[in-house]
């Protein structure tokens, strides 16, 4: 055939032949008819000089078909060579080749930046010259034309084109070089991005975002992938994919262990990516049983074989469940459900083998674990794989028969009938603690029968060969030789066999050895916490020096002062860094790290140093919204709005920079940083335009400066109208509402501003309308009847006399919706006190939060007039002790550092006025009564009167009058107040009154009681014969009382009268039934009820009753702190009956004691040394029994001597002793306790070890002189020998060796340290445990350290006589004994 040669043109570019009717012509001629008129092409730009060549046709053909009527002549244009960059200097010339083909000829025009060359209009500048298709542009004088955003300085760059055409034809250009593919650019913003998501075992989850694509063209959608940990997701039943419509999204409808990642969303198109990330945690679900583990991960299948597999997985974390037994394997065939355990008993390491498979068929299999407590939940199921030879394609062979059929046949076939040859090239391929897998080459002849192996083992020197396989035929050269001996070597060898016979055995593999056990690996290093965000942590740890096959880390977090670990991944994490998230904001956690391999975990790591889950600090952003506010010609006044991010750290300073619009250098106006968000920048020029930007500082440094300010013109204003206001903000942003606040224009123009217009706009519009039709006064306005979710944008214009100024910079965008839990401020009265409060709870709070208060929206800095501010937790509370009416007005507040939480509240006129009365009303009281006076005629002629109250205090006093004079007043502890007329006669009719105070309430009750004359009765309808023979039923004709013997004994007394036989009492506390150890005596009518060690605990509503058939009388009586005489007399008994401070020696150090008549720690009694008062710590212990009141002074110091008092309060008196210690006294003290045997440290409270390890306890004791040291198990004298090693190094370091410590040495161990002064001891309680177990938490239950003194005589001084004569004290042994140290307690020996 022959070959056609083409130009060199044609061979490098398209060339169409005449056959223009053909499928490929009218292909050509659709391809560029359907191009636009007159298209340019754009080529490269070089700097300073850069020629640009391309070609443009007209297109003036009307129709292809008229095209394909043309001569076969007609050529199109094209560029053979095309024009190239030059770079050239200023003033010098260059001259523009080009050579361009094709017929007719083509026609050239000149071009400049798009512009046409008039080569005539500017001759002697350009010179354009064609010869023979070679054209020239030259350019006698190059000359740079300055613009003004390239300084003469910089270089430029000039495009020049070359267009050319076809005369009269509508010819098309070809590209003789391919360039530069330019992808159309598609920007993505995503709108909504899915957060860090936080799931269980079992639940499924969603990730969604939602996207702009600019341009959204059909043919180029961005391709949405989705990964994992950096792994491609595919779709499967696990994971649904869905995108368009601008959304992209991915469920996972059922989620494991395995799923936990860090999820990332790439939109990919051909200009580049746009990518998002969030992490998903998966938590174990439900266990099947109380603390059984979770379940295994990552389940993979290695080394399938015709009747094996290798199943691998990782294990789980088990902070808070029990160590890991084993694992049990499972598998089910494909199609089935069948689940069958594949190993009998637990195996320890995530690795092991399944034999006994079918081949050909499928399986899937799955793993639990299993502890001490059960079994967990199944793991997520492998991927299916098959049980099949994967060397069996290769002995496959094809042979062709002619046409396309092929016939496939193995080489096995094509052998005779005979045994087959020696196996070659044994060698293992994967050793472990007790299996070896062995491969092979088979055989290169095995004869036609089918074939198989036997495998022989051999431990090495032994010289016996095992067959391994006498049951089980082998038919594939891979195998697993299971139930090998642990760290032993072997030889094996493989013999190959069909029905003919069997070969030679293959020559036998070297020594291979079985693995050891590796254990796990050794504790990570040092672990870093460092902070992230508001509600994540970074971690970072140094990787363990041994790592035993690591396959990752577990990280554990815990809030500092608890022990409630908690897993924070649940998926092994690869790297030595992770993130931790879902932490409590302000919250102080620790973290620790375990190592994991196919093994399990390693011991924990130490714990990190505590962090404070707070945001890491950044450089702030950069300033906005750069505002003019003042020109007078030489000055101008600035604003700007602080960063939108601080970074973590108050934005404290500003920088501004400034430069002449005509300039391009920046220069700073202040040196020295401004704290306000006002400035006025001086010495400027008049009638200049002046760019100015703004850096914020922060403690992380300065920030990026803001964008450019629009030019200002430096020219003096002198309008009428006053300026733009400026620092617009919104705040109390509610689901229709908003408030809007701003600062009042520096300009005033001609006139004071006398108001505001606020405008407002949704945001993306530029429509903007009022908001309110008549100006405000002050610097806020509530906007309300918005769009919930829509967000605005405001504006304010100031008003003065001569009209409405102009529009201040918009604020920034308010999303109308309320903050999720957002409360309002609450206005009450309060009960107790009559003071005003607002209340106000905050729904965000963070470290640095503060609570500001405001009125008219201006802070409140004016205490004076008694407003108080109180503030606990996420609570803050404005008090007004002085209410008026100057308080009316809108109070608000806000909450820095949280994303504006805010609210207001306006009192008006008439609430101002009902909360004045209300507080006038409880500051001004009326005791309420259950009944007015009355009155209740008794036997002899006695009328009692009687009146009772709601409730009343302790306090309470009251004065009865009969005919305005004064008859009787006294106080009560009794909600009845009465007294009892003995003789009631004519002159006793009249007017009777009670008048009642408890505290600042009143009240008062009045009765008239008048007679006919004859018989004087009560209100007319009863008479005096009526009183006298008027005989009630049993009554108490004395009510219930408190009284307080000499002896500090506390006893209720009452008085009845009118019994009878049947009459019963009874005794209540609190409407309880109490049941005294002694009945009342009714013989005698004086009931009492003894109140042993009162204390507060006694303190109650106490209630007596007298009944019988006849009727009922009920006497109370509150005891409680509001009974001023109790509280009054014990103290005063206590005080008068103190003896003098005696000094006792303890085992700890110094008691000083005061023997009295009852003393209890709720009594108002306080120490003091040289006048200072103290409070009980570990070292000062202040307390007492019944008989005394004690404070001792534990390990006395020099600092300890001096001047001791004791001080016994009453309401009225204060009761005070002393004593001195200093002298012979303190010195005495201080001799033996400096030099007895002492420990000082070094032994812990619990020691937990494993048996067979070697346990030392070790510690520092000193003494003058050196002292003893004994050591005791569960109190017995340990005897130093093999086992126990006892030894004491230089009298100061003694110790206790346990060497092969056995679960026998599990309990309580003491050493005692003593001499002639004394001494200590110290138990330690040691916990043995099997290897494997669970570490025991034991804690310490005996106490840890004893102080033993041995008996010294130390002479004490006797106490100054006292100030004023105590009366002896009930217990005078104890006070009259001298002071000194008792018997010291007995050491065990």
């Amino acid at each position: 055939m022959a070959t056609k040669v083409l130009p060199f043109y044609q061979r490098k570019h398209k060339h169409f032949g005449r056959d223009y009717r053909s499928a490929q012509s009218k292909y050509v001629v659709q391809e560029y008819s359907a191009s636009s008129a007159s298209t340019l092409l754009t080529g490269t730009t070089a700097r300073h000089g850069t020629q640009t060549c391309d070609l443009c046709v007209d297109k003036k053909m009307s129709s292809t078909e008229k095209y394909i009527r043309e001569e076969s002549m007609i050529r199109g244009p094209e560029f053979l060579v095309r024009l190239r960059s030059h770079t050239v200097w200023e003033n010098n010339p260059v001259k523009l080749f080009c050579t361009v083909h094709g017929y007719p000829t083509p026609a050239l025009r000149w071009y400049k930046d798009d512009v046409i060359i008039d080569t005539v209009g500017q001759v002697g500048k350009y010179k354009v010259q064609s010869n023979y298709g070679v054209h020239s542009l030259e350019i006698l004088r190059y000359v740079v034309q300055t613009r003004h955003k390239n300084p003469p300085s910089f270089f430029t760059t000039d495009q020049y084109w070359a267009v050319t055409s076809s005369k009269g034809r509508s010819l098309f250009p070809t590209v003789s070089m391919l360039p530069e593919i330019k992808y159309t650019k598609i920007e993505i913003t995503f709108l909504e991005t899915f957060d860090v998501k936080f799931k269980a075992e079992g639940e499924s989850v969603t990730l969604t975002c939602k996207m702009i694509i600019n341009p959204n063209l059909a043919n180029l959608q961005p391709e949405a992938l989705w990964l994992r940990d950096d792994h491609l997701l595919k779709e499967s039943k696990w994971a649904k994919m869905e995108s368009g419509g601008g959304i992209a999204r991915l469920t996972l409808p059922e989620l494991y262990k395995d799923d936990e990642g860090l999820y990332t969303l790439r939109m990919v198109t051909k200009g580049g990516t746009a990518q998002h990330s969030a992490y998903v945690f998966v938590q174990d679900g439900p266990p099947p049983v109380p603390k059984a583990p979770g379940a295994p991960m990552d389940i993979k299948i290695h080394d399938a074989n015709r009747d094996y597999v290798i199943v691998s997985w990782k294990p789980p974390n088990t902070t808070t469940e029990g160590p890991i037994i084993g694992y049990f394997v499972d598998r089910c065939e494909v199609g089935t459900e069948n689940w069958v355990q594949c190993n009998d008993s637990p195996i320890k390491i995530c690795k092991y083998p399944v034999s006994g498979l079918f081949e050909g068929h499928s399986y899937y299999f799955r793993v639990r674990a299993v502890n001490s407590h059960g079994i967990s939940k199944p793991s997520k199921i492998s991927e299916p794989i098959a049980a099949l030879d994967p060397t069996e394609f290769e002995r496959l062979k094809a042979m062709k028969l002619g046409g396309n059929l092929d016939v496939v046949t193995f080489h096995d076939d094509l052998e005779g009938s005979v045994s087959p040859g020696a196996p070659s090239h044994v060698h293992s391929s994967e050793t472990d603690r007790t299996y070896v897998v062995l491969s092979w080459q088979p055989p290169d002849y095995r004869g036609r029968a089918p074939m198989w192996y036997y495998i022989e083992k051999c431990l090495v020197d032994s010289g016996s060969w095992q067959r391994v396989n006498t049951q089980v035929p082998v038919r594939s050269p891979r195998y697993a030789v299971f139930d090998l001996a642990e760290g032993k070597e072997y030889q094996f060898r493989v013999l190959s066999a069909n029905i003919y016979g069997t070969s030679e055995p293959s020559k036998p593999t070297g020594p291979i050895k079985t693995q050891e056990l590796r254990g796990v690996p050794s504790a990570p290093g040092q672990v870093v916490s460092t902070r992230d965000t508001k509600t994540s942590v970074l971690v970072q740890w140094a990787p363990p020096k041994v790592p035993n096959n690591l396959i990752g880390y577990y990280i554990d977090s815990c809030v500092k002062g608890t022990n409630d670990w908690v897993s924070c991944n649940h998926k092994p994490n690869k790297d030595t860094r992770f993130v931790v998230h879902g932490l409590k904001t302000g919250e102080t956690y620790v973290f620790r790290v375990q190592a994991i391999n196919e093994i399990g975990l390693s011991d924990e790591s130490q714990e990190s140093s505590p962090l404070s889950v707070q945001a890491a600090l950044e450089k702030p952003s950069a300033p906005y919204n750069i505002a003019l506010l003042h020109c007078d010609g030489t000055s101008m006044i600035l604003s700007w709005k602080p960063p939108k991010r601080s970074g973590g750290a108050e934005v404290t300073d500003y920088y501004i920079d400034k430069r002449e619009v005509s300039h391009h250098h920046w220069r700073e106006v202040n040196i020295k940083p401004t704290k306000e968000r006002l400035f006025k920048v001086e010495n400027l020029k008049s009638g200049a335009l002046y760019e100015f930007r703004v850096h914020g500082a922060s403690l992380a440094g300065v920030g990026a400066p803001s964008e450019i300010s629009k030019p200002f013109l430096c020219d003096a204003w002198n309008m009428p109208e006053p300026g733009p206001a400026y620092d617009l903000s919104s705040c109390e942003v509610r689901n229709d509402s908003v408030v809007i606040e701003w600062k009042p224009p520096v300009y005033t123009g001609h006139s004071p501003v006398t108001g505001y217009f606020v405008e407002k706009c949704k945001k993306g519009s530029d429509q903007w309308s009022a908001v309110n039709e008549t100006a405000v006064s002050h610097c806020y306005l509530k906007v309300c009847q918005l769009e919930e979710g829509q967000s605005y944008v405001f504006r304010v214009r100031a008003q003065n006399a001569h009209g409405v100024g102009k529009p201040s910079t918009s604020s920034d965008s308010a999303c109308i919706k309320a903050l999720p839990g957002t409360k309002e401020i609450v206005c009450g009265v309060d009960k107790e006190t009559g003071d005003l409060y607002m209340l106000f709870e905050s729904c965000e709070m963070s470290e640095k939060s503060e609570f500001i208060w405001k009125k008219s929206y201006q802070e409140i800095t004016d205490f004076s007039k008694g407003i108080v501010v109180k503030t606990e937790g996420n609570h803050s509370k404005l008090i007004f002790k002085n209410p008026d009416m100057e308080d009316i007005g809108t109070f608000s507040i806000s909450v820095s550092h949280t994303d504006g939480v805010s609210a207001s509240y306006h009192i008006a006129k008439e609430e101002m006025e009902k909360i004045l009365a209300q507080s006038y009303e409880i500051r001004n009281p009326i005791i309420p009564l259950k009944s007015e006076l009355a009155y209740k005629i008794v036997e002899r002629g006695r009328v009692r009167f009687w009146v009772q109250a709601e409730s009343i205090s302790s306090a309470v006093t009251y004065k009865f009058f009969a005919n305005s004079k004064e008859v009787m007043s006294h106080d009560v502890s009794t909600g009845i107040i009465e007294m009892v007329l003995d003789h009631f006669t004519m002159e006793s009719e009249g007017t009777y009154a009670v008048q009642i105070q408890d505290g600042k309430a009143k009240n008062q009750s009045s009765l008239v009681l008048i007679g006919d004359g004859e018989s004087p009765s009560v209100d007319g309808a009863l008479h005096v014969t009526q009183m006298t023979a008027f005989v009630p039923g049993p009554h108490f004709t004395q009510f219930l009382s408190v009284h307080v013997g000499d002896d500090c004994s506390v006893t209720l007394v009452c008085q009845v009268a009118n019994l009878k036989k049947e009459s019963v009492f009874h005794w209540y506390k609190d409407d309880e039934e109490i049941i005294p150890d002694v009945k009342p005596d009714l013989t005698s009518g004086v009931c009492k009820l003894p109140l042993p060690l009162f204390s507060k605990k006694h303190q109650g509503i106490y209630k007596a009753t007298i009944s019988d058939d006849r009727g009922k009388d009920v006497s109370q009586v509150d005891i409680s702190g509001k009974v001023p005489h109790l509280w009054k007399a014990i103290p005063s008994l206590l005080g008068s009956s103190a003896a003098e401070l005696v000094i006792q020696c303890t085992a700890e150090g110094i008691r000083l004691q005061c023997s009295m008549k009852y003393y209890t720690e709720e009594m108002r009694i306080h120490w003091f040394h040289n006048g200072n008062k103290l409070s009980a710590s570990e070292r000062l212990r202040v307390g007492g029994t019944p008989e005394k009141a004690c404070m001792e002074i534990v390990e006395p110091t020099e600092k300890d001597k001096g001047q001791y008092t004791i001080e016994i309060m009453d309401a009225e008196k204060t009761y005070s002793r002393s004593i001195e210690l200093s002298g012979q006294v303190f010195n005495g003290l201080m001799f033996e306790s400096s030099d007895r045997g002492k420990v000082v440290g070094g032994l812990p409270d619990v020691v937990t070890i494993m048996e067979k390890k070697t346990l030392s306890l070790t510690c520092t004791v000193c003494g003058d002189p050196k002292p003893q040291v004994t050591w005791y198990s569960n109190d017995k004298e340990v005897e130093p020998d093999d086992h126990f090693v006892v030894a004491l190094d230089s009298g100061r370091f003694a110790s206790l060796t346990i060497k092969g410590v056995s679960l026998e040495d599990s309990g309580k161990y003491t050493m005692d340290v003593h001499n002639k002064y004394g001494g200590e001891a110290v138990d330690i309680t040691v916990s043995v445990y099997k290897h494997g177990d669970k570490v025991p938490d034991v804690k310490p239950t005996m106490s840890p350290k004893r102080v033993v003194l041995n008996k010294v005589s130390i002479p004490i001084p006797a106490p100054a006589p006292a100030p004023t004569p105590a009366p002896a004290p009930k217990t005078p042994a104890a006070a009259a004994k001298p002071a000194g140290r008792g018997p010291p307690p007995l050491r065990r020996k």
